[in-house]
């Protein structure tokens, strides 16, 4: 049975927070499905596509060198559901700290409760990549600060013309 883990998030941008998640994971499944999620209700600063190609831009060789399979889809349902309609048996989830800790173990909790086959599966952030979060990274480049940090390589550029 082939393990098919998904990783849900915005990725609004992709950040080496992400990629920290995504070099761990890659060692937990046969293939990693990055799922990008897509809310009616927000105004992301990257489109859907934007998002998606940074993805397989940064995460598809990272998988590849693992010799994990990799794909990257969108959902606009409850995560839960994208991981079933996935064939995904795990959830890949990133801790950076006690609140992350916190909240998802709550929806890891109801996650379960929806899905029992479905396990989360927590991934603590490497030291360096704790304090990195996407929305503080948007607002370090809307104020013309330093990203390259935050972020890989191939996505400075991107994030620094939508503030250009």
């Amino acid at each position: 049975m082939q393990r098919i883990a998904l990783y849900p998030g915005s990725f609004d941008p992709v950040t080496n927070g992400h990629l920290d998640v995504v070099r761990q994971a890659v060692h937990l499944c046969d293939k990693l499905i990055v799922a990008v999620g897509v809310h009616h209700g927000k105004k992301p600063l990257f489109s859907t596509e934007e998002r998606l190609a940074m993805a397989h831009e940064v995460f598809g060789p990272v998988a590849s060198a693992a010799g994990c399979a990799f794909d990257a889809s969108t959902y606009d349902n409850l995560t839960v559901t994208a991981a079933q309609q996935a064939g995904a048996i795990l959830m890949i989830r990133g801790l950076r700290d006690g609140t992350d800790l916190d909240y998802e173990m709550q929806l890891a909790g109801m996650n379960q409760t929806m899905a029992p086959s479905i396990q989360t599966v927590f991934v603590p952030a490497s030291v360096p990549v704790r304090p990195i979060t996407a929305s503080l990274v948007r607002q370090i480049a809307a104020m013309g600060g330093e990203i390259s940090h935050f972020v890989p390589p191939s996505v400075v550029a991107p994030l620094k013309a939508k503030f250009a």
